[in-house]
């Protein structure tokens, strides 16, 4: 094998539903739109499913039909955020999906079961307070939902903002079922979590506010072989560009994984690989197909042996941090190239 290898763990998965859900005290419905992020959403709606899981969130439309396939019979609610764009109309009813209502366009363009998207502060999609005031008392609005800025950061004054917005909003639907958070809101407080939560990154091994959290595990772990080993003098420079010169006689390893695979190539100059039980830094620019590691002392580094670039000893929200991104833009980049390999049943 030369290829990257990316294991996907969905007993950890499922402990993390269990760990987010029993946090909220409340429904959990899993946002499992970009493939899962980058995990796969069919694999893991199947075993969240089993897990307890009986109302999803994707935002295409055509996310909500594979999952809708991908479930069979199993009569799960999924909730599509885009809404009723145009065209969609009767693909939403065939596949039996509850477009979320984001404008006033889609709201009288669609006459069914829906979900109503508050804008509460996040100006993206979403209705007004005003706007929502005019909708008062229409039948069939399964959810009152909208979405928190800056979750991320606990003591930042949106959050307490928003939750005010919400509670005003809500007041308008008394007979909907009400949802703010997401990961991050869920670890605010149960004053946030409403009926419904719509954990996404924290499910997938992402902690709640960008940085690890011990009560989260790690879902996606990527590696890639030792192609070659090479001693680099010192004064030498490794990659393109010659950005990194060696200060001394160096033992470099060549990993079978590149930006092709999902490695960022602006992990350089931060980036760090796992190894024979410690971390070890990667040396020059991030290739393609190709990262250089200092493998110095490594007495067990051969040829064909596996080197982690993320996972449990390499959590998504330090190897982001590393590379200047997100866990949310790490884990959707993942490449198809890479091998995949599941761990426990979906």
């Amino acid at each position: 094998m030369t290829a990257a290898r990316l294991t996907l763990d969905l007993d950890a998965l499922a402990r993390n539903y269990a760990v987010l859900r029993d946090m909220a005290g409340v429904e959990a419905a899993p946002a499992i739109k970009a493939d899962g992020y980058g995990v796969g959403a069919l694999e893991a709606g199947l075993r969240l499913w089993r897990e307890g899981a009986r109302s999803f969130h994707v935002a295409r439309l055509t996310e909500g039909e594979a999952l809708r396939v991908a479930l069979g019979d199993r009569p799960a609610r999924i909730h599509v955020l885009d809404g009723p764009t145009p065209g969609s109309r009767d693909r939403l009813i065939d596949a039996e999906l509850t477009p979320v209502i984001n404008s006033l366009d889609q709201a009288a363009a669609w006459d069914g079961p829906a979900a109503i998207h508050i804008d509460t502060g996040m100006n993206r999609l979403g209705l007004t307070l005003a706007e929502a005031r005019g909708l008062a008392g229409r039948p069939n609005v399964v959810l009152l939902m909208s979405h928190l800025a800056c979750a991320g950061k606990p003591d930042h004054p949106m959050n307490a903002l928003q939750l005010a917005r919400f509670r005003e909003a809500r007041a308008l639907f008394p007979e909907a079922r009400a949802s703010l958070a997401s990961s991050g809101g869920i670890f605010l407080g149960r004053d946030y979590c409403f009926d419904q939560v719509r954990p996404g990154i924290s499910l997938f091994g992402g902690g709640p506010h960008d940085r690890p959290d011990g009560r989260i595990s790690a879902v996606a772990t990527l590696e890639a072989e030792i192609l070659q080993l090479r001693r680099v003098p010192a004064g030498e420079t490794i990659g393109y560009g010659g950005v990194f010169t060696a200060e001394r006689e160096l033992t470099v390893a060549i990993l079978a994984a590149g930006y092709a695979d999902g490695v960022p190539w602006s992990a350089c100059p931060k980036g760090q690989v796992w190894f024979e039980g410690a971390r070890r830094r990667m040396v020059g620019r991030v290739s393609m197909d190709m990262i250089a590691v200092d493998l110095t002392g490594c007495e067990t580094a051969t040829p064909g042996a596996l080197v982690e670039i993320l996972g449990p000893n390499l959590p998504v929200d330090e190897a982001a941090a590393a590379a200047g991104t997100t866990a949310y833009e790490l884990l959707t980049r993942l490449s198809t190239r890479a091998e995949r390999f599941w761990r426990g049943a979906a």
